[in-house]
């Protein structure tokens, strides 16, 4: 089993290129099953999330060639309508692939999906949006299947702004005739990210800066060139070890809208923050101050995938600081590994009190999920000798070759097999 050896104590400076939006990039190349044509999508980073994106897709019967960071997609002769098992197990964010299969071919089959233990994510708004728009949507075993009835533009009400939700009402409706509203959508950076690219093929959505989308329905979509934006979580978790760590970084080909709703917590901790068009530079003093209260909340709101790198900053920010969270109800699984390092970090149902300490000492550690492995790596990244980070298929969902990232910003990491294994 691989994992990563990371010598603590080096303060990171230098500039790095945030890559593509992991949860931009996945909703894309789902859309493209809406496509009967080639897409090519420039800045897909190469995550073990996209693989198995790409491998649904080839299952399917699309083309997918990667030449550097771009996915060339040809999509005119997909034939199937389910996802297997094996699949749907790797990632959560495959069902949205229901939507989109289930509008192409009149008929899609999915197993349940998984993806990282980090709390329920109810798939029920999902498909109460398909059955308001006129989809068939019934479980078959392990499986949930939508078939095409009498489909058309309506009104849907979302409860809360459900990212997945939005995604797949979106995808589910962008072909039917008439006019389909989303009230209360998620107004996350992908979601608009996701429309542009299907209005670039053709599609007719507006109001993604607002929290009601309007989709008037197409009849074709047509093959695009399109860009992904840049990862916004990545840039927060490169500012988390650069805080840690005291040092100073430049972020480039960044989205600075996109981090605004984190910015508040570095500059509470005592960062400098120097913002330009397209990046970012941020500093850190010699020891981070608390931050009084951070709560998760969906977008513009501080982001949840935001909440355990941040978290591991602080843990050795002088005083108390407060974090609530709001989106999933297990998404503190990363605080049991991070106190091993010696923080001291306690729960109190979703609410976590961090009692900055001074130094910590290495430790032997796995990654819990996607964002928890990023806190243990930043907590490594300061602590005092040797730390073993385990478990590092998370991490390689979300971040591309962390460790040559870090490495490039002087961290002394390294990625191998452990022996003990």
């Amino acid at each position: 089993m691989k994992c990563l050896k990371i010598n603590g104590g080096k303060k990171l400076s230098g500039n790095i290129s945030v890559h593509g939006a992991k949860n931009g990039v996945l909703p894309i190349l789902s859309a493209c099953v809406l496509i009967n044509g080639v897409s090519v999508i420039h800045n897909c980073p190469k995550l073990s999330d996209v693989d198995v994106t790409v491998d649904i897709l080839r299952y399917l019967g699309a083309k997918v060639e990667r030449e550097n960071d771009a996915l060339i997609v040809d999509t005119s002769q997909i034939g199937r309508c389910d996802v297997l098992e094996s699949y749907m197990k790797e990632l959560r964010s495959s069902i949205i692939f229901l939507g989109a299969l289930a509008s192409r071919s009149g008929r899609a089959c999915l197993y349940l999906p998984g993806g990282c233990e980090i709390g329920l994510r109810p798939i029920d708004l999902h498909l109460k949006g398909l059955k308001a728009l006129g989809y068939n949507v019934y479980t078959d075993g392990h499986n949930v299947c939508a078939e095409k009835k009498n489909v058309k533009g309506t009104e849907i009400v979302l409860p809360f702004p459900s990212v997945g939700a939005t995604e797949n009402i979106i995808l589910a409706s962008v072909l039917a005739p008439g006019r389909t509203t989303i009230v209360n959508a998620a107004r996350e950076p992908e979601i608009a990210d996701l429309v542009k690219f299907l209005n670039k093929a053709g599609a007719k959505i507006t109001g993604t800066s607002a929290p009601t989308i309007v989709i008037d329905g197409v009849k074709t979509l047509h093959g695009v060139e399109h860009t992904v934006i840049p990862d916004r979580i990545l840039a927060a978790t490169l500012m988390s070890a650069c805080a840690i760590t005291g040092g100073e970084i430049e972020l480039e080909n960044l989205c600075p809208e996109h981090i605004m709703p984190t910015l508040p917590a570095f500059e509470e901790m005592g960062c400098r923050i120097d913002i330009s068009k397209n990046s970012l530079r941020i500093k850190s003093p010699e020891r981070l101050k608390r931050v009084k209260k951070i709560e998760t909340m969906a977008y513009p709101g501080f982001p949840t995938d935001c909440q355990a790198p941040v978290m591991a900053a602080l843990s050795v920010a002088k005083g108390t600081s407060i974090i609530k969270e709001t989106i999933f109800e297990n998404r503190f699984k990363h605080i049991e590994q991070l106190n091993m390092f010696g923080t001291d970090i306690s729960i109190n149902d979703r609410i976590a009190v961090v009692n900055g300490v001074k130094n910590i000492h290495s430790a032997d550690v796995k990654c819990t999920d996607l964002r928890g492995g990023a806190a243990v790596i930043i907590a490594a990244l300061k602590a005092n000798g040797i730390s073993t980070v385990k478990d590092i298929h998370h991490i390689d969902r979300g971040y591309e070759c962390i460790e040559n990232q870090l490495a490039s910003l002087g961290a002394d990491i390294k990625r191998m097999y452990d022996e003990k294994k």
